[in-house]
């Protein structure tokens, strides 16, 4: 989470990605507090835009950075949602796009990590629809498990669907 990452209206903008394996099971990076392991959650790759980069792109190379995987087709974007959280001692106020992508390539190494994801970033996992729905874990965004159960079952959406705010 780089410093020099955009800002519009004081809102830092995030292009996330909903990575999809030929199984259909979707990849999450398991998160937690940098100085508390214990205050964990799951949410998809992704991070603030850099410079003058798209969301496009940031999608892409966030992808590579926290998870290794080159071999992507990147889709449409699905959901767009606001969202206001603590981490790091700090209050991050977003503007995250969720973009489809699939994968044949599910080996992953988070080789590009920043000093902060090293230090709040545990591994990575793929999960079935059917894994999330049952999970006790804290998934971000939270309804993430019938999100991609509506997007398995009918496909992405014509055009992006706002999401609601979520403000933890």
């Amino acid at each position: 989470m780089p410093a020099e990452d955009t800002y519009a209206g004081g809102l830092r903008k995030v292009a996330r990605v909903v990575l999809l394996d030929p199984a259909d099971r979707v990849l999450l990076l398991h998160g937690h507090e940098p100085d508390d392991p214990a205050d964990d959650w799951w949410f998809t790759p992704g991070g603030g835009l850099e410079g003058a980069e798209t969301r496009e792109e940031a999608a892409l190379r966030e992808l590579v950075e926290e998870t290794g995987i080159t071999e992507v087709d990147l889709g449409p974007v699905l959901w767009r949602r606001r969202c206001s959280f603590p981490f790091a001692g700090r209050r991050w106020d977003q503007d995250e796009w969720y973009y489809l992508a699939r994968t044949t390539q599910t080996a992953t190494a988070a080789l590009g990590l920043t000093e902060l994801e090293r230090r709040s970033v545990s591994g990575a996992r793929w999960w079935t629809c059917r894994e999330l729905e049952q999970a006790h874990e804290t998934v971000y965004p939270t309804r993430l498990a019938g999100l991609l159960r509506t997007l398995l079952d009918e496909g992405p959406p014509a055009t992006a669907v706002t999401l609601d705010t979520e403000i933890v």
